[in-house]
């Protein structure tokens, strides 16, 4: 009896491993005969286990869900991550995530052995998660985007965008994103037949969904570098290109990539891409990051930031307090004014 249970604990755990097994995949793994792996596998359904049969030569099985979750084999890294994850849930901008994670958090903790369940209390009794606002998303958009995504289903939703504006939406999904604190949908939208990017706590999906349709080839191979590079870059007037004279790591901490996309080039220095519909401004960021840098683009904010080395450079050197300014006197100019005496 031992023996057989320990088995059917390995079936399980084999089925739980990937989508699809043929029966005499099985049979090689578990070292019986096809007759027996039909056997257990008519056992883990006695035991609520939903385990469809699959077509094929020699025929297979495939876990399907049912209308209970049954219980999952993890092994003591998994059981470690999944406990983990449960803890740090909070800062996944998923609405009722908390509750909902400390609820799961218990069971896990429950039946944990000893040995893990100390590491896991080690991590939570010394992590503090930041309080962190905004907007979250509901989870069953997420999965039901997260489904349409690999059904390759058309998802048909109304859009609220930055400015309040309203729209209905047929768009072709191929990816979420998340960014740490935001979830994004990145897909083909039809009614533009361009490439779009969309924040999921924005859109609303309509029942029933799209048609099924033919996935496109990607425009990246990296889609998270590229969606990045659209939100923190090409969104905006301007889209500056930079070599920072600091190793990629270093420049990551002052750069959120919400705010500019890091591609390192050697140990020492890294580029930088970030976008601002304002020069000047954008001239202040990168000065204010701590980095020595170069401009390779565009030319025209090498013009700013030697203006703004000037007036940096006079603001410094200045003894005597700076007069009013008069009506169309122009003080921003690269030359040195007069100052009053």
């Amino acid at each position: 009896m031992l023996n057989v249970s320990a088995r059917l604990l390995r079936l399980l755990s084999l089925l739980q491993s990937r989508r699809d097994w043929s029966g005499g995949a099985l049979a090689e793994r578990l070292d019986v005969s096809a007759r027996t792996v039909r056997r257990d596998v008519d056992k883990l359904r006695l035991l609520g286990y939903p385990i469809e049969a699959i077509g094929g030569v020699g025929g297979g099985y495939r876990l399907a869900a049912g209308a209970a979750l049954p219980p999952l084999l993890l092994d003591d890294d998994e059981a470690v991550a999944v406990a983990v994850s449960l803890r740090t849930a909070a800062a996944l901008a998923v609405t009722g995530i908390e509750e909902t994670s400390v609820r799961a958090l218990a069971k896990v903790d429950q039946v944990l052995p000893a040995r893990l369940r100390h590491r896991v209390n080690a991590f939570g009794a010394a992590v503090v998660t930041l309080p962190a606002s905004g907007p979250t998303v509901d989870p069953t958009i997420l999965t039901a985007v997260a489904a349409a995504v690999r059904d390759c289903e058309r998802l048909r939703f109304d859009y609220v965008a930055r400015d309040g504006s309203t729209s209905r939406r047929d768009v072709e999904p191929y990816r979420i994103v998340h960014s740490g604190r935001r979830w994004y949908l990145y897909g083909w939208d039809v009614q533009a037949a361009d490439w779009r990017t969309f924040r999921t706590d924005r859109l609303s999906p309509r029942v029933p969904a799209g048609p099924r349709f033919r996935p496109r080839p990607l425009p990246a191979e990296d889609v998270a570098v590229h969606v990045a590079l659209g939100m923190t870059s090409r969104q905006y007037r301007h889209q500056a290109v930079l070599t920072m004279y600091a190793p990629a790591d270093a420049v990551a901490e002052e750069v959120p990539p919400t705010l500019g996309v890091i591609e390192r080039i050697d140990e020492h220095t890294c580029t930088l891409r970030i976008g601002s519909d304002n020069l000047d401004q954008l001239a202040v960021w990168v000065a204010a990051f701590g980095f020595e840098f170069a401009v390779r683009e565009p030319a025209e904010l090498r013009a700013h930031v030697d203006t703004l080395a000037g007036r940096l450079g006079r603001a410094a050197s200045r003894r005597t307090a700076w007069p009013a300014v008069r009506p169309g006197s122009d003080l921003s100019s690269p030359g040195t004014p007069a100052v009053r005496r």
